[in-house]
C-alpha cells in the first residue's frame, strides 16, 4: 500500500515525465522548413522532394501511431514512451549524415518517434491525473507549442552562425534526456496502459478493456477525421507558410519568424483551451471560435497578402485553439486510460494519414498551378468538413467500442449518466487513479 507522500512523490514524477515528453513532440518537424532551401541547395533536392521531406513526418505519425498501444502493452507505457525518445534522438542524429538517404531516413525514425509519443501521451495523462485532465493536457500543449516555436524561429539564425546541421542537432539533447528520464521511470514506475493478458486460447487482451472494436464506432471516427484535418491545415502551415511567405515578398529570416511567432501565440492558448474544454459540458462552441479563426485567417491570406502579419497572428489563435482542443477530446470522449490509448493510436493513425496528404498535395497543387492562391483555395474549403466533423466529436458523450459482429447501437451516453438509449457507458479499469508501483 503506497502512503499519501509516496503517491505525490509519483505524482510529481509523472508530470516530470509529461512535461521533458511534451518538449520533444514538435521541434524535430517545426525546425525543418525555415530552412528547407538549404537542404534543396546541399542535396540537390527537386521540389518533389522538399514535398516529400516535409509530408514524411506528418505520414509517419499517422502510419506508426496504431503500434504504438499494443507495444504499451506489451512493454508498458514507460517502456515504450523511452523508446519512443530513443528514436526521436537517433533520427536527429542520423539525419546529421551528409546523405539525403540520411535525411529521409533519419526524418522517418524521429517521426516513428514522435507518433508513439502523441498517441500514449493522452493515455498517460488520463491515467496518472484523472482529476486534472484539462490542466496536465494544457500544459503539455503549450509546452509542445513553445518548444516548436522556438525550434522554428531558432533554425535560421542558427543555420547562418554554423549550418543547418547544428540547428538540426540542438534538439538531439533534450530528446536524449527525456528518453533517460523515463527508461528511469519504466523501472519505478506504474504501467499506465496495462501488459497485455494470455488466455487459453492465446487471444490477449488489457485488463479493464472492453471488448469489441472502435473501427465501429461512429463517434470514434469523427475524433479521427476532425483531428485529421486540424492537423492537416497546421501542418500545411508548418510547412509551406514559409515559402508562401517569401514569395511574397518577405525576406527569409523573416519568413521563418512569422511560423515561429503563429506557433508563439498557440503556447497561452494549448493551456487555456484544454482547461476551459474540460470546465465546458459542450465543446462545440470552442470548436466554431477555431474554425472561424482559420477561414478568416487562410482568406485573409488569399484577399490581402500585403497584411500578412495580420493573418499570421489570426492563424497563430486558431491552429493555438484547433490543435489543443482535438487532443483534449481524445481523453474526454475516453471512459478510461485504456479507452483514450486505443482511441487516440486509431484517431491518431487515421488523423494524420489524412494530415499527410496536406503538406504534399498543397505542394504538388502550388506546382501545378504555378502560384499559392489554388492551394490556399483548397485548404479554405476544408475547413467546412472540420467544422462538422468538430461539431459531431464536440458533443457530450462517451466512444464505445463495438462487437464486431454489429451488435450495439452506438456510442455511450453523457459522462456520469447511465449512457440512455446508447447503452451503458463503459467503467474505467480498476487501477484508474491509483498508481501501481512495479519494484
Amino acid at each position: 500500500m503506497l502512503s499519501l507522500r509516496n503517491v505525490r512523490a509519483v505524482r510529481v514524477w509523472a508530470l516530470f515525465g509529461v512535461v521533458v515528453l511534451a518538449v520533444n513532440l514538435r521541434a524535430a518537424i517545426t525546425g525543418v522548413a525555415p530552412v528547407l532551401a538549404e537542404l534543396k541547395a546541399q542535396f540537390g533536392l527537386s521540389g518533389f522532394g522538399t514535398s516529400v521531406l516535409t509530408t514524411l513526418p506528418v505520414l509517419c505519425l499517422g502510419v506508426f501511431a496504431s503500434l504504438a498501444p499494443p507495444l504499451a502493452r506489451r512493454v508498458g507505457a514507460e517502456v515504450a514512451v523511452a523508446g519512443a525518445l530513443v528514436l526521436i534522438t537517433t533520427g536527429i542524429l542520423i539525419r546529421l549524415l551528409d546523405s539525403p538517404v540520411a535525411l529521409f531516413s533519419g526524418t522517418v525514425l524521429a517521426g516513428a518517434g514522435i507518433a508513439a509519443g502523441n498517441v500514449l501521451l493522452p493515455a498517460i495523462i488520463k491515467c496518472q491525473f484523472p482529476g486534472r485532465v484539462g490542466s496536465v493536457t494544457g500544459l503539455a500543449m503549450m509546452l509542445m507549442a513553445g518548444s516548436g516555436a522556438f525550434a522554428a524561429g531558432l533554425a535560421v539564425p542558427l543555420d547562418h552562425a554554423a549550418g543547418w546541421r547544428v540547428a538540426f542537432a540542438v534538439w538531439a539533447v533534450p530528446s536524449a534526456i527525456a528518453a533517460t528520464v523515463w527508461a528511469v521511470r519504466g523501472r519505478v514506475d506504474c504501467r499506465c496502459v496495462p501488459a497485455t493478458r494470455t488466455g487459453a486460447t492465446g487471444a490477449t487482451s488489457a485488463p479493464g478493456a472492453p471488448a469489441g472494436s472502435l473501427l465501429r464506432s461512429p463517434l470514434a471516427w469523427s475524433v479521427a477525421a476532425f483531428l485529421g484535418l486540424v492537423s492537416l491545415v497546421f501542418y500545411v502551415l508548418v510547412s509551406w507558410l514559409p515559402a508562401i511567405m517569401r514569395e511574397g515578398g518577405y525576406p527569409a529570416t523573416e519568413a521563418g519568424v512569422m511560423v515561429s511567432v503563429m506557433l508563439l501565440i498557440g503556447i497561452p492558448l494549448g493551456f487555456v483551451v484544454p482547461l476551459l474544454a474540460t470546465r465546458l459540458g459542450d465543446q462545440r462552441p470552442l470548436v466554431l471560435v477555431a474554425a472561424g479563426l482559420t477561414a478568416v485567417g487562410l482568406a485573409g491570406l488569399l484577399l490581402a497578402p500585403g497584411s500578412g502579419w495580420v493573418w499570421v497572428c489570426v492563424l497563430g489563435l486558431a491552429t493555438g485553439s484547433a490543435f489543443p482542443l482535438a487532443v483534449t477530446l481524445l481523453s474526454l470522449r475516453s471512459p478510461s486510460p485504456v479507452i483514450a490509448a486505443g482511441l487516440s493510436g486509431m484517431a491518431q493513425t487515421v488523423g494524420y494519414l489524412l494530415a499527410g496528404l496536406g503538406p504534399l498535395g498543397v505542394g504538388a497543387l502550388r506546382g501545378a498551378s504555378g502560384g499559392w492562391h489554388v492551394p490556399l483555395l483548397v485548404v479554405l474549403g476544408l475547413v467546412v468538413p472540420e467544422t462538422y466533423f468538430g461539431l459531431r466529436t464536440a458533443r457530450p458523450g462517451f466512444v464505445r467500442p463495438l462487437p464486431t459482429d454489429g451488435a450495439g447501437d452506438g456510442d455511450g451516453g453523457r459522462p456520469g449518466d447511465g449512457g440512455g438509449a446508447a447503452g451503458p457507458r463503459i467503467p474505467a479499469p480498476r487501477t484508474e487513479g491509483r498508481p501501481l508501483v512495479r519494484l
